[in-house]
């Protein structure tokens, strides 16, 4: 019976882990966030807390709720998830080390003719350990990453940072200056230091002229880490808005830390735009208030750039007025790299869209529109008047916003109520506010997301536009 225990006990303190190790990856291996910011904490409740209570109070019976109900559930919502956990190196070590932690606690206790076995103490030993080791090999990993930049003395760094838009703008200046430059960019949205520093090591090319490298964060002090690492020549702040206000707090704040990219020891330039409201200097130049006579469509976008020295007309083959912004950016910066505006505009007019940020896509005779990952109410607003220019049927797949205030999202309501025809939320985090500003006959919910292909089938034809505005995985 001993020998059923202690396998048992294992089992779960794996359970448990695999649980908590889930919610780490999706919140940055930040356990405070884990507690603090959850949008789910009934899941704590079933997956975390009732066999953790149970284990400690309901004695043998607890094997029973343990294998018959607790492993089952578990696994069913693992299957259910559309973000399950990934096995990378630090998931691998930190179980290797729950288990081993497990073992000598439980071999420990059972030398000592002990008949329980603890649970909470090797979780949380697992935990602090995982965290120190990986400290220990980031600090690794950084020497690597400084050693291979220093290999490479003529190396020019663009930095990018915004609230909005920044993975847009990284994508554009790497498509037109690459037309002439080698040039790499940090791939998808890797946007922290460490990151950025796996990055380094394991994929920029040493031939590379020109590196972008996009900063993201969730508190002041990110942005300066990463800065401070890589030391950007030039820099690129985007539109700041309320994005993450959960983290900052206020919009001040965000202020600041995305300004922290302007203390580079190499900066020679940065462009950083009027949302901001910062002074500028002989180092730093506003932007976006050049732009004029925008005209968004469902075929792309023109704007005139009234600069200075001449007036330019840009076309972009990409949906979305806020791109105007972006290549903009991107324009700016290939001008100070050699690539005049002219030139620039050229190039831009080959642009290919970011995938998943108004991407269109015709299908079985509808337009999709897909903007899942657009998720500012800027963007969103803007992706709702451009699909208000189609003649037909208008359908909108939104959770609405997340990590936002209510405001917000009562003003993606209203403005989704106005345009669309039919409305369908996904997640439960909006419900309410959607019920409360959408028409009942407009509004769908879907439960599950694997039931989403079914319910446009029977809820769109052919001749609609479908635009999917956000997403956000169910753990949301």
């Amino acid at each position: 019976m001993i020998w059923f225990e202690l396998f048992s006990h294992i089992l779960l303190v794996m359970a448990l882990g695999w649980y908590l190790a889930t919610n780490l990856q999706w919140y940055s291996y930040k356990i405070e966030r884990v507690v603090l910011h959850h949008t789910k904490y009934h899941w704590h409740i079933i997956y975390f807390l009732i066999p953790l209570f149970a284990y400690y109070f309901t004695g043998i019976y607890f094997w029973i709720y343990f294998y018959f109900a607790y492993l089952p559930t578990l696994w069913l919502w693992h299957k259910k998830l559309d973000k399950k956990l990934v096995l990378t190196g630090r998931i691998k070590r930190f179980f290797g080390l729950l288990a081993a932690l497990t073992v000598f606690q439980d071999l420990l206790l059972l030398a000592r003719e002990s008949d329980h076995f603890g649970v909470i103490l090797p979780l949380a030993a697992a935990v602090i350990g995982s965290a120190a080791i990986e400290k220990v090999l980031i600090h690794s990993y950084r020497l690597h990453a400084e050693k291979k930049l220093e290999s490479m003395p003529g190396l020019i760094v663009i930095g990018v940072t915004a609230s909005y838009g920044k993975t847009s703008i990284k994508n554009f200046i790497a498509q037109i200056v690459g037309h002439e430059k080698r040039v790499y960019a940090t791939p998808r949205s890797v946007n922290t230091l460490g990151g950025v520093m796996k990055d380094i090591n394991e994929s920029l090319p040493e031939d590379t002229e020109v590196y972008i490298v996009e900063m993201g964060a969730r508190g002041p002090g990110d942005i300066a880490e990463i800065t401070d690492f890589v030391k950007p020549h030039y820099a690129v702040v985007g539109v700041i808005g309320p994005q993450h206000i959960e983290y900052f707090k206020s919009l001040q704040r965000i202020r600041d830390t995305k300004m922290e990219i302007l203390s580079s020891k190499r900066l020679e330039h940065a462009w950083v735009h009027t949302s901001a409201q910062v002074k500028p200097n002989e180092k730093v130049t506003l932007f976006g208030d050049e732009i004029e006579d925008l005209h968004a469509t469902l075929e792309g976008v023109d704007f005139d750039l009234n600069l200075p020295e001449k007036r330019i007309h840009v076309h972009l083959p990409i949906l979305g007025a806020f791109n105007a912004v972006n290549v903009t950016a991107a324009l700016h910066v290939a001008n100070a790299l050699g690539i005049g505006y002219e030139k620039g505009a050229e190039y831009a007019a080959s642009l290919e869209p970011v995938p998943h940020r108004l991407q269109r896509i015709d299908a079985g005779g509808k337009i999709i529109l897909d903007d899942s990952f657009n998720g500012n109410v800027e963007g969103m607003i803007a992706s709702f008047e451009l699909a208000s220019q189609h003649p037909g049927r208008k359908v909108v797949v939104t959770p609405g916003l997340v990590e936002s205030d209510i405001a917000l999202n009562e003003k993606i309501a209203k403005k989704a109520d106005e345009v669309f025809d039919l409305i369908i939320v996904t997640g439960r985090i909006n419900r309410p506010v959607f019920k409360r500003f959408v028409k009942k006959e407009k509004l769908h919910f879907l439960e599950k997301k694997e039931d989403m292909e079914q319910m446009l089938a029977e809820l769109t034809r052919p001749g609609d536009l479908i635009l999917f505005a956000n997403d956000a995985p169910n753990f949301i």
